[in-house]
């Protein structure tokens, strides 16, 4: 496999991700929703990979994540875990699992684990998340926490916007992200927020901070792998993306050149078909292609 450079070849686990901030080693995220995916994602030596509610949108057609249930994370994360061997693999909890309580958080959470095979879970929000964080990582289970754009809250935020980009919601952001941490999670994502903000952040905190749309500074980098590949059906693209290829429009000139080759008989061809063996063609009283050909040759 040519595109196989991994960095590091062990097992990728929480405590060495929490370790790779001392060390200063940048960590490569990426998302994942299926088992082929997952393959090619793991053996290119992603660090984690996170089976993200954003499937809502770029796998199962919803206008945003809020649907997506805790059923169809489970069942894409099952399908993740069969193809992942070295990255850490989190899935995160859907809108609903965690919103009434920490009881039912841990219930959706060991879901995710037991039957997912979920290494860690991610969990969107700021202070009002701490309590169920503090409980989640009481019960053993790793958390990542994830603030600034929460897609989960965009009825409340209004649409995809800018997050603190005033004194005072920045200055709450780096509260909410040392709440986080002291309630025990491993890491902290940051969606689209302010560079200067991202880097305040990151210096604040002993954990990693994992940057979507949040500068250069942050200590790992996610994005999600359809976008990556340029397999979105967005209208727009967000800013901080960028597309490394364009699959959506190989994949429509294959299936195009495949739909051609159909129509006009060149699909399938002689060596793509399989001939009747000699024998049971004889008994059936068939004339074999392969045999006619044979006779015709000088």
């Amino acid at each position: 496999m040519v595109y196989l450079k991994q960095q590091r070849p062990e097992k990728v686990t929480v405590p060495a991700v929490r370790a790779s901030k001392e060390r200063g080693e940048k960590l490569v995220c990426l998302t994942a929703y299926d088992y082929p995916t997952a393959r090619i994602v793991d053996e290119a030596g992603t660090d984690i990979i996170l089976v993200g509610d954003s499937l809502g949108n770029v796998v199962l057609g919803y206008d945003s994540t809020v649907p997506v249930t805790l059923e169809e994370m489970l069942h894409h994360t099952r399908a993740v875990r069969r193809g992942v061997e070295r990255a850490l693999l989190v899935a995160d909890m859907p809108y609903g699992t965690y919103h009434t309580g920490a009881d039912d958080a841990v219930r959706a959470a060991l879901r995710l684990v037991k039957e997912g095979g979920a290494e860690a879970v991610k969990l969107e929000g700021g202070r009002g998340r701490a309590e169920v964080i503090r409980r989640l990582v009481a019960e053993e289970i790793p958390v990542m926490g994830h603030v600034g754009l929460t897609p989960q809250s965009l009825n409340k935020l209004g649409g995809y916007r800018l997050q603190a980009k005033t004194a005072d919601a920045a200055c709450a952001l780096v509260e909410d992200a040392l709440m986080l941490q002291e309630a025990g999670v491993f890491a902290v994502v940051l969606e689209v927020v302010p560079h200067e903000i991202a880097r305040e952040v990151t210096a604040a905190l002993r954990v990693p901070t994992v940057g979507i749309g949040a500068g250069p500074d942050c200590d790992a980098q996610i994005l999600v792998t359809h976008d990556l590949l340029g397999l979105s059906f967005s209208k727009t693209s967000p800013r901080f993306v960028r597309q490394y290829a364009s699959l959506r429009d190989a994949m429509g000139e294959a299936i195009q050149a495949y739909a051609d080759d159909v129509r006009s008989g060149a699909f399938p061809s002689e060596q793509e078909s399989y001939p009747l063996p000699a024998d049971a063609a004889a008994e059936l009283g068939l004339k074999r292609e392969a045999d006619d050909k044979e006779s015709q040759k000088p």
